[in-house]
């Protein structure tokens, strides 16, 4: 009897410690299922710039140009992913220094000025929009050089306008004297920017759904 006793005592101290070990596996797994859930978890890399896309789109409204919303918002998030001062660095196509400007509402005000200007003039000179996307970093003068040679932008035009622009200012547009800059030796403006511009248009589709619901401009 009492051996039957000792055994049944034993398979019950056996159980509470499997029920112990189950319940302690529990306990420690659900933090570390959290903690993995939220590492999954990526912050959004345009969470900066939609906070201004009312603005913009407002603002391109005063010049029937609504359309254009998601591509100032991938302009901005090229120029400054949608920080500081001066978001659409507007300063110089202001005829200012670089970050002259320091409220970002001014800073609109003049990047969108300016965008509706490249794309007027891009539009009389019949050249396709990647170059009216890429003139709003180089400037109209890229446009004209463009027209010239066919209307549609490219990287190796973009380079061939660049290097013009550093042969007619070396000190000016030398990177900063850094050979390792991905832009040397063309210098002047960044040869990449529309097809970087482009990519953020790409992306930005799916995130913004009421704004690419309307009536979109035939970019590309």
């Amino acid at each position: 009897m009492k051996r039957k006793r000792k055994i049944s005592k034993a398979l019950f101290v056996m159980f509470a410690l499997l029920f112990a070990i189950v319940f302690l596996k529990q306990v420690i797994q659900i933090p570390y299922t959290e903690k993995v859930a939220t590492s999954m978890i990526q912050p959004d890399p345009f969470a900066s710039v939609k906070k201004y896309s009312t603005v913009l789109h407002d603002e391109l409204t005063q010049y029937n140009l609504q359309e254009y919303t998601v591509v100032l918002i991938a302009v901005m998030q090229q120029e400054s992913r949608g920080k500081g001062g001066d978001p659409m660095q507007a300063s110089e196509s202001a005829g200012l220094a670089p970050n002259t400007i320091t409220d970002p509402m001014e800073s609109i005000k003049y990047g969108v000025k300016h965008f509706q200007r490249v794309v007027a003039y891009g539009k009389e000179k019949n050249v396709d929009f990647p170059t009216i996307i890429q003139s709003y970093n180089m400037g109209i003068g890229y446009i004209n050089y463009i027209a010239e040679y066919g209307g549609k932008h490219s990287e190796d035009l973009a380079k061939k306008f660049s290097m013009i622009q550093v042969e007619k200012n070396p000190e000016l547009y030398n990177c900063g004297g850094n050979t390792d800059n991905f832009r040397y030796p063309y210098c002047y403006g960044d040869f990449s920017y529309s097809a970087k511009v482009t990519k953020n248009i790409e992306a930005l589709a799916d995130s913004l759904p009421e704004l690419v619901s309307e009536k979109q401009p035939d970019i590309f």
